[in-house]
């Protein structure tokens, strides 16, 4: 796992840790792992003396930690400019700077906006410059940008001159390095208010921030790189993780010599129907290689023919005799979990045969169609056995009332509400998959597996049938979801490999996405 915590758990660790420590110990094992790291990154290029290094300075002490490791770049002899975008900079970082060879240029209270402005437009003012403009000169001309402006304790986007000075580290070309997070990120969420840092590369002490992990802040941070600087002992349990394949390696259900296609776990899939008939066969597919021993689909005639044709291994039961959902679902045979969903509809026969699923004591993932008539019917959510909800944002806004963009930029946040409101577990497809249990105790685990080609028609019903498996064979929601969602995206970026896929091509490459992480 790669495993993040919240900034109140941070500051108690740290706080454990620095009262065993002499005064600014932490400060200096954080800044010498910045500094390693940015030599290592300036080696890759034409090496550490020389290299123009610009130091982005805020009030925190984030701004502390940049300094004192531009302090140490300077001593290898890179040329070090530090920008103070605050009134009040580290003192003992700037002193430290200062003795190494370091500048500052004071820039708080100044716009660097016109400087850049005149800087593209190729416009200079001549020797004697103000500071704005030598800001804007000296970040155009680094090499590595370290920002330093905000640390975890940051709430909203940067405000002025922080906003112009990242927005010209964003233009310069150089590498930009953030520390422990980029400045403008919601350490806790992930979400961006206004303006913030792209960074190529962040270095984050001690643990990951949840921030790095979700979107949008996971777009912001580049390449993520932990330096140890002793936490772990004073670290509670993370309240983000991020499956590695080791972890879904050995949540992985593996037929033993005695399994045979009922032990291997059967899973019931209602979806499709006669006017959408594409999504049974792709919710089927993905429970069949998923692991599933076997599938016993309901669905309407039409839809039913076509699965015949795809995976005529599927036991089916067809609909639209005029039976009632819970006999349909009764005659359907003995299953361990359902899936209901996909392409199946929303008119009331749709609606009987949902809540028949939802009245069994199994474990059920409810997606698509099935979202959308939960948004109308959530008293069908008052079960005891598990649930697993697999929306994307506009599903998850209806059956919230709240607005799409608020979902997509405030994931966790409507993650976890959505868990904790309606008692399921809650995978929240999109840039970054954030699944979140319905109670205390557990992580929210967040996917870092997928590719943008991902967005296509069908794919959620692949990873619906292919979660479904996993819940047959045992694994709790959680896991199941976290399992379903690394394997497809794994799958279709095998599949993908820099062009377009479809939902099949998913289902085709699960078997080799399994063998990736399983190790064969």
């Amino acid at each position: 796992m790669r495993n993040a915590h919240a900034v109140a758990g941070v500051r108690a660790a740290e706080g454990a840790l620095m009262a065993l420590l002499p005064d600014g110990a932490l400060m200096q094992r954080a800044a010498a792992g910045l500094a390693s790291a940015c030599a290592r990154l300036l080696r890759l290029a034409d090496g550490v003396y020389g290299a123009r290094v610009v130091v982005l300075v805020g009030s925190g002490d984030n701004g502390g930690d940049a300094l004192y490791a531009g302090a140490r770049l300077a001593a290898r002899g890179a040329v070090v400019t530090a920008i103070a975008a605050a009134s009040r900079a580290h003192q003992g970082g700037l002193a430290a700077l200062r003795e190494s060879g370091g500048r500052l240029i004071e820039a708080a209270g100044t716009d660097p906006a016109p400087a850049a402005q005149a800087a593209e437009a190729g416009a200079g003012q001549g020797p004697d410059v103000g500071a704005a403009q030598a800001a804007v000169e000296a970040i155009a001309d680094a090499d590595l940008i370290i920002d330093g402006l905000l640390g975890i304790g940051g709430r909203g986007g940067l405000r002025e001159p922080a906003a112009s000075l990242a927005a010209a580290a964003g233009r310069s070309g150089a590498l930009v390095v953030a520390v422990d997070l980029p400045s403008g990120i919601e350490a806790d969420t992930g979400e961006v208010a206004g303006a913030a840092v792209q960074a190529d590369v962040t270095i984050t002490f001690g643990t990951l921030k949840p921030g790095l992990l979700i979107d949008p802040g996971a777009s912001c941070a580049g390449v993520v790189e932990r330096v140890d600087i002793g936490l772990d002992p004073y670290l509670g349990g993370p309240d983000v993780a991020a499956p590695q394949s080791a972890d879904i390696a050995a949540w992985l259900p593996r037929p033993s010599a005695e399994s045979d296609k009922y032990r291997r776990g059967v899973l019931g899939v209602v979806a499709g129907s006669d006017r959408f008939t594409g999504a049974a066969p792709l919710a089927v597919g993905g429970a069949i290689r998923g692991g599933a021993g076997m599938v016993r689909l309901v669905s309407a005639p039409a839809a039913a023919a076509v699965v015949r044709q795809y995976w005529p291994e599927a036991v089916i039961t067809t609909t639209g005799d005029g039976r009632p959902g819970d006999a349909v679902i009764a005659g359907a045979g003995q299953v361990q979990a359902w899936v209901a969903g996909p392409g199946m509809g929303t008119d009331e026969a749709a609606v009987s045969l949902l809540a028949a699923v939802l009245a069994t004591d199994l474990p059920v993932l409810v997606d698509a169609d099935g979202i959308t008539m939960l948004a109308a019917h959530r008293r069908l959510l008052e079960r005891s056995a598990p649930t697993l909800l697999t929306p994307h944002a506009g599903e998850l806004a209806r059956l919230l009332g709240a607005e799409r963009p608020d979902v997509e930029a405030h994931r966790l946040r409507f993650a976890t509400r959505a868990a904790a409101e309606l008692g399921c577990t809650v995978l929240l497809k999109g840039s970054t998959t954030v699944i979140a249990p319905p109670g205390p105790g557990q992580e929210v685990l967040v996917n870092p597996t997928g590719t943008s080609w991902l967005a296509t028609a069908g794919s959620g019903d692949v990873l619906s049938g292919l979660a479904g498996s996993l819940l047959a064979q045992g694994l709790d929601p959680l896991r199941a979801a976290g399992a379903a969602a690394y394997l497809h995206g794994m799958a279709a970026r095998l599949a993908a490999d820099g062009a377009p896929i479809g939902s099949t091509d998913i289902i085709t490459a699960l078997p080799a996405a399994i063998r990736a992480v399983a190790g064969g």
